[in-house]
């Protein structure tokens, strides 16, 4: 009995002490805080951000803190301060307010707030005056300084250099300043725009904001997921996830902000932040506590990670057909410019995991579609065959829908099929279920089999991210490193994409089928052939594929990817006669950038190449592991093997890493390769040899120094290249030259020059080593596209 008083006690005195604390520190952090909306008459600070201020100070009057609030502007005062009130008195009262109590407050934040110039060092330095001469006559305690840059990015480093040097707090008091996307142009870029701010700014100073995070049912993918961790655990997975989808459609065009629009497009303006940011909460693990900030960027940043490499062929890109001549009014543009920048796209991501490998993920935006409406779509694998009743609830689609508004539904939900299971209900003073339906259909499914919740109040989006930036928390936003990730991902595909023609669209209804894009492989494509030209058809596009001599070997040339198509039909039936001839085609692939398109082709036809009974083998390998991106193994394993059936014993890599050490001579890695050809490829004679050419006439590992004369016998060789890194293993000339088939691959207007001068060369010449090339009883074949041979 004494004990338990005892346990009483202590229970009750260590509640006291937390009390206390808790007391102590809300005290300690009341006060006043100043926000400073730094480009405060702007178009963004007119639609939303003064909207979201007020909303704060309707949430916050009363409950401590005191406000003042600070609309900067390039402007002198006089031309500012009617704009800033002009954007003020328009305001409209928040939802939970009165008629009446909203006019008092209005008038309470009209009266706090005034324009400041903000131009110059000196402007900030009166503007920090006027806060402590505030603070000081009213007797104030500083609580913290919010700035909102609500200004080009390009200004962005100027301006937290300003604020860094004149307008700090105490430093009992915080600083926030929250920067508006975009945070550069690419990876780079943002590398150096992160370190110009990061001198000025601490990491927990900076709230890099993206407006979707703000959305109401993107801020709940989270605890939608936590709530119903039990039903969607055994669920969400590659066993029974088919596709996830995350579009953006907008019928708006980029018209008068075409000077921005120009250097970003959709995939930078939409893709790389918003849609990313939403995909990555709901395949992202779940954290421990929703309220630990750092747990769960860092599981962001552990997710970003995971994704698989894209490039052009995960991608399909689109041009809505005003767009050019908008660019050319808006930037004074001549009329023969074309602009490359897509207004619509459609990327096809892969996730590197056990969990999700295998599973889809479309993501798609693009200006002037058919509708406005933007959602994230988990649709999950049905095996039910219905014989009779197809409108039999479980013989529907089985998907769970994050519905960010306007579309059918017109307002925003979490949607979940009644063949799957019965959510449980979101915070119930936030949000509720949906009972009453509308007759509408929600991708593919009428409402009535749904579950439905959805938000008890609408609230926009930077009104839930401000009050977000004054509450301190983090979880909101973009930290440096989840910045760098994105723009480290989506920067290969930009650079592949800014030489690719969009494809023209004529814009909403018009556009029908013709954006439509499909899987193919593990690549996508437009479903449907263009019916618009992207630019004007010269005589060249009228170019079949044409068969002549070269070298004195036979030639076939085409443009690029007709030329790519025919390699790849004459690999398969160069495949299909040695198999049936021997059972086994062994084929030979070399490194660099020759064969890249040619492996995507390959890829595509993993169902109807004889790939489970076809042997790789490598031409040559840089001396580097098989894991790095210089690897000619990495290449070949990322475009093809990973996506075709073929035995695990068919694949031989060359030896390059033995003993835990690049190739050295004694570990005896080219003397292993050709002890493995031999005991594989009947009379060492492979089937195909697939070679490139180099700019300097090299081919394979075989450079102009490479000596050759004592090791005249040998299949496989160690060789140094010109260019890091300089260790090679190569194949020789007498492997290549008893291959029954060797093609060489060259493409690209950069080969031009090589392709003439080698079509004057007579014979062998040293100083270019593909000219010894010459297979004593197969046959060589050159495929050279237009680019190549026209030049």
């Amino acid at each position: 009995m004494l004990r338990i008083k005892w346990e009483l006690l202590l229970m009750a005195i260590i509640c006291w002490q937390r009390g206390h604390t808790d007391n102590h520190e809300a005290k300690k952090r009341l006060g006043h805080v100043t926000v400073v909306v730094v480009g405060g008459t702007g178009d963004l600070a007119r639609k939303y951000l003064w909207q979201g201020f007020f909303q704060l100070y309707a949430d916050q009057v009363g409950k401590g803190h005191t406000f003042s609030f600070y609309g900067g502007g390039l402007s002198p005062s006089e031309k500012g301060t009617p704009l800033l009130f002009g954007i003020l008195k328009e305001l409209a009262c928040p939802q939970e307010l009165s008629a009446e109590r909203c006019t008092l407050v209005k008038d309470q934040f009209l009266h706090l707030s005034k324009y400041h110039q903000l131009k110059t060092t000196e402007d900030y330095e009166k503007l920090s005056q006027q806060i402590k001469q505030q603070l000081g006559q009213e007797g104030m305690v500083e609580a913290g300084r919010f700035f909102y840059l609500s200004v080009p990015a390009f200004a962005y480093a100027d301006i937290a250099e300003k604020i860094n040097n004149t307008c700090r707090p105490p430093s009992d008091a915080w600083l926030r300043v929250v920067l508006e996307k975009p945070f550069g142009h690419n990876l780079y870029s943002a590398q150096a725009l992160d370190k110009k701010l990061s001198d000025q700014l601490k990491e927990k100073e900076m709230y890099r904001i993206d407006h979707y995070l703000g959305k109401q049912v993107v801020s709940k993918i989270l605890p939608f997921r936590k709530e119903n961790k039990k039903l969607l655990d055994p669920i969400w997975n590659k066993h029974h996830i088919e596709r996830i989808e995350i579009v953006l459609k907008e019928t708006l065009d980029a018209k008068g902000r075409i000077q921005f629009y120009d250097q970003y497009g959709v995939i930078r303006d939409v893709l790389q932040n918003h849609l990313t940011e939403v995909m990555t909460l709901l395949l992202m693990n779940l954290p421990a506590n929703l309220s630990n900030s750092m747990e769960i960027l860092q599981n962001k940043l552990n997710f970003l990670a995971s994704l698989q490499h894209v490039d052009n062929s995960n991608a399909v890109v689109g041009q809505y057909q005003a767009y050019n001549g908008e660019v050319q009014e808006e930037l004074n543009k001549t009329k023969d410019y074309f602009s490359l920048t897509p207004t619509f796209a459609g990327v096809v991501i892969n996730v590197n995991n056990a969990q999700y490998e295998g599973i889809p993920i479309f993501m798609t935006s693009g200006k002037a579609l058919d509708e406005r409406v933007s959602y994230a779509r988990v649709l999950f694998k049905n095996n039910v065959f219905c014989i009779q009743d197809p409108k039999n609830v479980q013989c529907k689609s089985k998907q769970i829908i994050f519905y960010l508004g306007h579309g059918n539904l017109q307002y925003p939900a979490i949607l979940v099929s009644k063949n799957l299971f019965k959510p449980e209900l979101l915070n119930s003073g936030d949000w509720k279920e949906v009972t009453e339906y509308k007759d509408v259909n929600v991708l593919g499914l009428p409402l009535c089999d749904y579950y439905i919740q959805s938000p008890v109040t609408p609230r926009e989006a930077y009104c839930e991210l401000i009050s977000h930036v004054f509450l301190g928390r983090k979880d909101s936003f973009i930290s440096a490193e989840g910045l760098l990730a994105s723009w480290a991902f989506w920067t290969p595909l930009l650079e592949d994409l800014s030489r690719v023609f969009p494809r023209v669209y004529p814009g909403g209804e018009a556009n029908g089928n013709l954006l439509n894009f499909q899987l193919q492989g593990h690549q996508v494509a437009f479903s449907h052939e263009a019916v618009v030209n992207v630019i004007n058809p010269s005589t060249e596009d009228n170019f079949q594929v044409m068969q002549g001599k070269y070298r004195s070997s036979e030639m076939v040339s085409a443009w690029a990817q007709e030329l790519v198509e025919r390699l790849a039909s004459d690999l398969l039936l160069a495949a299909e006669e040695a198999i049936r001839e021997e059972g086994q085609f062994h084929l030979a692939l070399s490194g660099g950038s020759s064969p890249v398109a040619l492996l995507r082709a390959l890829a595509l036809n993993l169902y109807t190449f004889p790939w489970r009974n076809t042997h790789i083998w490598q031409v040559d390998e840089r001396c580097v592991p098989h894991t790095e991106t210089g690897s000619n193994f990495r290449s070949i394993h990322d475009l093809l093997l990973q996506y075709i059936h073929i035995p695990y014993f068919h694949i031989h890599p060359m030896p390059v890493h033995l003993t835990q050490r690049l190739c050295v001579e004694e570990d005896g890695g080219p003397a292993l390769y050709e002890k493995e050809i031999n005991k594989h490829v009947n009379g060492s004679n492979f089937h195909y040899v697939l070679l490139g050419v180099g700019q300097d006439g090299h081919t394979a590992s075989l450079f102009q120094d490479t000596k050759l004369e004592n090791d005249e016998e040998r299949l496989v060789i160690l060789t140094e290249s010109p260019i890091k890194p300089h260790q090679r293993m190569s194949l020789t000339f007498t492997a290549i030259n008893r291959a029954r088939r060797v093609g060489v691959l060259i493409m690209g207007k950069s080969k031009h020059e090589l392709v003439s001068q080698l079509s004057r060369i007579k014979g062998e010449s040293s100083k270019y080593p593909i000219t010894k090339v010459q297979p004593k009883t197969g046959t060589l074949i050159w495929y050279i596209d237009y680019d190549a041979l026209l030049g």
